[in-house]
């Protein structure tokens, strides 16, 4: 990889994460009760996909980028049900996130865990194909990718990984531009 493109690719992540910063710091007006189960997101009847499970999304309450995410799966179709807390770490262990694979929120949705900013469309291909898998991670904060949309509509290379039931991951799907 040459160093141009290290370089920017290094510039768009500190550019999308003081981007969350700031969305969050706009956004923590508002004061939201830890850990408690908030009531499923306002979507009218006509958007919401009856075919598709519940989305629990446990995220930090000051965190936009979540929040834009949130907004992503209800736009494709999702219920969702966003949960605030100050501690994500139990959540994680508990679903069984691997270690080096975790980012800023984590949703269960159809009995599968979803961590991370993974594209709607791949939540939905997981639920079709139901293979016996913990889930999808997609670690870190990939710029383009869902919640974390770049302005000049840049989607840095990422690949989301599925969790097998041992814990071990493989990729599931690839996005964004090469070179």
């Amino acid at each position: 990889m040459n160093r141009s493109f290290s370089l920017g690719v290094l510039l768009g992540t500190v550019l999308a994460t003081a981007a969350c910063a700031r969305a969050a710091e706009e956004s923590s007006a508002t004061p939201v009760a830890s850990e408690a189960p908030a009531a499923p997101a306002k979507v009218s009847a006509a958007e919401i996909d009856p075919a598709l499970p519940l989305a629990i999304v446990h995220k930090t309450a000051s965190c936009g980028c979540c929040s834009v995410w949130v907004d992503h799966l209800k736009a494709a179709g999702f219920q969702v049900d966003v949960r605030d807390t100050d501690d994500m770490n139990p959540i994680k262990v508990r679903l069984g996130v691997p270690v080096g694979k975790a980012s800023c929120h984590t949703a269960e949705i159809g009995g599968y865990v979803v961590e991370g900013h993974i594209p709607a469309e791949d939540i939905k291909r997981l639920l079709a194909e139901r293979p016996a898998a913990r889930g999808l991670v997609l670690p870190g904060m990939p710029a383009g990718s869902p919640g974390m949309e770049m302005p000049d509509g840049y989607v840095q290379p990422y690949t989301v990984e599925l969790v097998r039931a041992d814990g071990s991951t493989e990729p599931f799907a690839q996005h964004g531009q090469e070179g």
